[in-house]
């Protein structure tokens, strides 16, 4: 994984839905983690929202974490959606390819086996390189997180952890990214 190649896909990581999945609070810690190394290394971020309407905004600690938290049709970058899969809806195609050369997609959230699953899928397919934070995707039951994460494996996508991203976006140590960002793993 590069930083300079990536881009941050947080998905439906949602008021009414992630208190029924498995690991709740360690899966928002995680997407948190995620999102601080981004903010940090300039990787663009995109926060997608399943029905909020029904679902609930995303999870408070990760919207405090965004520059802008409103929709990405008011310039944010948080994209509402009722496809399952991110890439069914036009805003969140738009806002990925903002950024020309960020060809690598790293992926956390909810349900492993839907949304997580669907986004994989379709954007392997568009010849992304996707990269799964398997510590940081969780569903309501054990076997469809288990599953999810090994069907996308087999289509191609690479499974990763969390503190794998943060040390293949940084790259070296020294520098004063990288004693900010390994300091949240102390």
């Amino acid at each position: 994984m590069d930083a300079a190649r990536s881009t941050l896909v947080i998905v439906d990581v949602q008021e009414k839905l992630y208190p029924a999945c498995l690991d709740p609070v360690e899966t928002v810690d995680a997407c948190c983690f995620l999102l601080k190394c981004a903010n940090r290394l300039s990787v663009p971020a995109i926060i997608t929202e399943q029905y909020p309407k029904g679902l609930g905004r995303t999870s408070k600690p990760i919207l405090d974490l965004l520059d802008n938290d409103a929709n990405v049709a008011d310039g944010g970058n948080v994209v509402s959606k009722i496809s399952f899969s991110c890439v069914g809806e036009d805003s969140f195609v738009t806002k990925l390819e903002e950024n020309p050369g960020r060809d690598q997609v790293v992926v956390a959230g909810m349900e492993t086996h839907v949304c997580v699953l669907q986004t994989v899928i379709d954007l392997l397919d568009r010849g992304r390189e996707v990269f799964v934070v398997a510590d940081a995707v969780t569903s309501r039951k054990q076997d469809d997180r288990i599953f999810g994460i090994e069907r996308m494996r087999d289509a191609g996508a690479r499974i990763v952890t969390r503190e794998s991203v943060m040390f293949e976006w940084l790259r070296v140590a020294g520098t004063p990214e990288f004693k900010e960002l390994s300091a949240l793993i102390r």
